[in-house]
């Protein structure tokens, strides 16, 4: 899971710019901030994908 309390820029980034179709990508990231939002934590528990 996650380690560091606060997002590292360099990271979200890195998570945008793996190989995806661009609509798939969009839709992980609002998914993946929508679920930090909820559980109001930095990390949505699906490190590597857009938006964490």
């Amino acid at each position: 899971m996650c380690t560091s309390e606060r997002p590292d820029i360099k990271t979200v980034f890195n998570n945008l710019k793996q190989p995806m179709p661009i609509k798939r990508k969009i839709y992980l990231f609002l998914k993946n901030n929508l679920i930090k939002i909820a559980k109001l934590k930095s990390c949505c528990g699906h490190p590597g994908e857009p938006g964490c």
